[in-house]
């Protein structure tokens, strides 16, 4: 085997510390760290696993509420509870960096890394969604990375047998050549279930679960931590992992049911860092120390050093500290599931991370340092120079509509609106048969039953019955609007999510964040970054959603610049009854048409329009402050909504977002009913001139936040304009379901009128995605 090299400042800078940050190092030590170790604190002090940048802003995030059982950061995932003895845990993580360099591969380790932390608290793993953007598709590259990484995500996600149940596709230049790929999972358990992740119990001995470990994924935590270039990538293409979701499925339900043995003393998935961050951050929980030697490790590669071994994130390996004298039950069952397996080590009670190789010291390190310890920066922050244009546009020269016939087609056709049925539809969201609403509506709702928990279904509520739940999910953040307003856009973001599961019926919960940024050293970039936290912080406190864990990634840039600012927030929330489900579309003819919350903002000076798809399909123009986000005005609606909900008033909501109120009425003219194949189209009559609105383009196509659309019976029209009055939400029927002759969506303001062959409408927006993709 090769002798270590000498440690050098540029065998350092390879490693991306900084010379203050080896300093610190030979400080901790009280000595020079061999090479082994020096890839250890690479990748523990890397962004992606030390959050360096970022830890300080983190803690301005509502993390507690009477439902948090686990909080944010203590563990793999948070957990909270639903009731009735249940919880469910849920995260959102990014695998941005691996999917440009090898999609495939990339996306779906992003979806098996997911999963691992769900069932490694203990949950069984019930839904995924996930929130995807990319450049262009008019460019050859990114139509081979989307294609790429939604195949990696129905590989991983339909082999493993989890619904993927929702979702989020944006498209924009600034993300050509770095897209983002934001994997969430959710899982169901028992408060009795949680697992920790603790290396506890001096003596108990340490195993290694899953397959044998490669040089794939080598040091991929330093790889996602640093600049993406053509450079990088090509020389890091050995840092993306290999996924076998088969396997992953067998490793979960091997540690499920150990779990249930109480032979576990901790556990904790080989995820970012591998081995590295698995044993160190188990002994830093548990206060203790861990001693392994690598040659019991299962190796596929020949001749692998001890830096390999200890930095390759190879695919479903999972680390379980097993309560002594109960080592052959645990061989048992994992010999039961045909999985290869290892006792490598055992827990110590010296505080350090102890690595041998055949009995040979290899590292010796503190742990609690290693993983607790890294620097913590605060970046200097300088609001960006291009906001000041921003803040300048007006819309003098841009002339108003005659006719927006044209431009709703345009609108519904862009693919950043248009259906994401060519994603979704290669996804088995059914799998299990939890699914309640389908991706397409304003959220994903899925059902909890007993076969949903570990173990599943011997439990049962006061009548014997086992205590179903409805949960719905949702994933926004208008990246365009943060780039123009980051703290007002971040903001909204969590106000979209908890509108969409206000549509859909359900009280947010919880939530969980995905923070994707570029360079934290660029000023500008860090002042974004810095101002979206804020936001979403005031956002999540707003709707009494606490985060429960999440992900950093930044350096997400490629040579024109930084990606947008995207702050992904994804929710979660409980809906009381399953006759409270609600979806988007039109349901019966003659139903009246409601507009919640004002149909513009009367402070904004761009109606709306800044920021807007509007502008910037019609106008190829990227710019103007958006629309403000008022978060009492917000959270006022939902809880209207609700109200009329939960009454048994409302049969559709749907809110206003990305192309206004016009695109909004359109999506709800055509929908996939529950045992359908093909759409169901339904006109509807829509006469807004009674709305105040200087600019036709601004009343159609505005995006005005706090706006809901939603259809009553008719004889319940006049009650739920009513009881929304009183809670002190605008609320006025601006049309009729159908009762244009043939699916027509018409629409009359004081300017004229318009109509529109719903089938024709459809058709735009249904293909838009699949024809560029052909």
């Amino acid at each position: 085997m090769p002798s270590d090299p000498a440690i050098t400042p540029e065998l350092v800078a390879e490693h991306n510390l900084t010379p203050e940050e080896y300093e610190g190092i030979l400080e901790l030590l009280g000595r020079e760290p061999n090479y082994t170790e020096l890839g250890i604190f690479s990748v523990m002090w890397s962004e992606h696993c030390s959050y360096k940048n970022t830890r300080a802003l983190l803690k301005g995030f509502p993390t507690q509420s009477p439902r948090v059982l686990v909080a944010a950061g203590e563990e793999n995932a948070g957990i909270l509870d639903i009731g009735d003895d249940l919880a469910i845990s849920f995260k959102i993580e990014s695998h941005n960096h691996p999917s440009a360099v090898e999609p495939f591969q990339g996306a779906a380790t992003g979806v098996g890394g997911i999963i691992r932390d769900i069932f490694t608290m203990g949950a069984r793993p019930v839904c995924a969604i996930n929130s995807l953007r990319f450049g262009e598709l008019g460019n050859a590259d990114v139509r081979r990375l989307f294609r790429g990484v939604v195949s990696g995500i129905a590989h991983y996600g339909n082999c493993f047998g989890i619904p993927t149940v929702g979702g989020e596709v944006y498209f924009d230049k600034s993300y050509e050549g770095n897209p983002l790929v934001n994997a969430f999972a959710l899982g169901v358990l028992r408060h009795d279930q949680i697992a920790r992740g603790a290396a506890k119990g001096v003596g108990n001995p340490v195993f290694y679960v899953g397959p044998a470990t490669g040089r794939d994924g080598l040091a991929g935590a330093a790889f996602a931590s640093q600049d993406l270039t053509e450079e990088s990538a090509e020389h890091q293409r050995g840092a993306v992992q290999v996924g076998d979701p088969f396997m992953e499925k067998l490793c979960m339900e091997a540690c499920l049911e150990l779990l249930a043995t109480g032979a576990v003393a901790g556990i904790q998935d080989m995820g970012a860092a591998g081995l590295t961050c698995s044993t160190c951050e188990t002994a830093a929980r548990g206060g203790t120390g861990i001693e392994i030697d690598l040659a019991k490790v299962p190796q596929r590669s020949p001749d692998m050093t001890p830096y390999e071994i200890l930095l390759s994130e190879s695919q479903e390996r999972m680390l379980i500290i097993v309560e002594q004298g109960r080592e052959e039950e645990v061989k048992r069952i994992f010999d039961k599931w045909d999985l290869p397996w290892a006792e490598i080590g055992n827990v110590t009670g010296t505080g350090q991370m102890v690595v041998k190789n055949h009995g040979q010291m290899v590292v010796d390190l503190p742990a609690s340092k290693l993983a607790d310890d890294a620097p913590i920066y605060h970046r200097e922050a300088t609001e960006p120079k291009y906001l000041a244009a921003v803040r300048a546009f007006t819309l003098e020269g841009i002339d108003d509509l005659d006719d927006p016939t044209a431009a709703l087609g345009k609108l519904l056709k862009w693919p950043t609106i248009a259906s994401k049925n060519w994603v979704y539809r290669q996804y088995d969201h059914m799998v299990r048969a939890n699914t309640m609403v389908n991706p397409g509506s304003d959220a994903a709702v899925i059902r909890i039953k007993a076969d949903s928990i570990p173990g599943a279904g011997n439990r049962k509520d006061g009548n014997g019955d086992f205590p179903e739940k409805l949960l719905a999910l949702a994933v926004d953040c208008n990246a365009t609007h943060v780039y123009l307003d980051p703290f007002e856009g971040a903001k909204a973001a969590v106000a979209e999510c908890a509108r969409n599961l206000a549509c859909s019926g359900a009280t947010p919960i919880g939530s969980t964040d995905n923070l994707n940024f570029g360079n934290p050293h660029n000023p500008e970039l860090f002042w974004q970054l810095k101002e979206s936290v804020r936001g979403l912080a005031e956002g999540c406190a707003a709707f009494d959603a606490p985060v429960t864990g999440g992900n950093v990634s930044l350096y997400n840039q490629n040579p024109e610049g930084a990606i947008d600012p995207t702050p992904t927030m994804a929710m979660v929330g409980l809906i009381e009854d399953a006759a409270h489900v609600t979806t988007q579309w039109f349901k019966d003819e003659y139903d009246a048409i409601i507009l919640l919350g004002e149909p513009l903002d009367a402070e904004d000076a761009l109606h709306g329009l800044g920021g807007s798809a509007f502008l910037q399909v019609l106008h190829d123009q990227k710019t103007g402050k958006p629309s403000r986000c008022n978060l009492e005005t917000e959270r006022t609606l939902g809880t209207t909504l609700l109200g009329l909900i939960q009454s048994g008033l409302v049969k559709g909501a749907h809110d206003c977002a990305e192309g206004g109120l016009a695109v909004a009425l359109a999506e709800c003219c055509f929908s996939e009913l529950e045992g359908r194949n093909t759409p169901r189209f339904i006109g509807a009559e829509i006469d807004l001139s009674k709305l105040e609105s200087e600019r036709l383009d601004a009343l159609l196509f505005g995006e005005t936040l706090g706006r809901i659309v939603i259809t009553t019976s008719e004889l319940d029209s006049v009650k739920a304009i009513e009881r929304a009055d009183l809670m002190g939400v605008s609320a006025r029927r601006i049309g009729t379901v159908g009762k244009v002759k043939g699916a027509v969506l018409k629409i009359k303001s004081t300017t004229g009128e318009w109509s529109w062959e719903v089938a024709r409408l459809h058709d735009l927006w249904w293909n838009s995605i699949d024809n560029a993709m052909a």
